[in-house]
């Protein structure tokens, strides 16, 4: 079985397409982050970061992995 995670919810690759583990919604249905509680800013942010300037790519880790940044260069 495939597994990831997103927002720090457990998903799974099911019948051609990423589920939650623990109620089998499609990932589609946002969820708030497990670790602060809230929702993605409508470009796709994680609240807690907001946008950062000269930053390609930034992540909280959400609880589940350490927190990353990628720098746009």
């Amino acid at each position: 079985m495939i597994t990831s995670y997103k927002r720090g919810y457990k998903i799974i690759w099911y019948k051609n397409r990423w589920i939650y583990a623990d109620n089998k919604e499609s990932i589609k249905i946002e969820r708030p982050c497990i670790r602060c509680g809230r929702m993605p800013t409508e470009e796709g942010y994680d609240a807690c970061l907001g946008k950062l300037p000269n930053v390609k790519f930034a992540c909280c880790g959400h609880g589940i992995e350490e927190r990353s940044i990628m720098y746009d260069r």
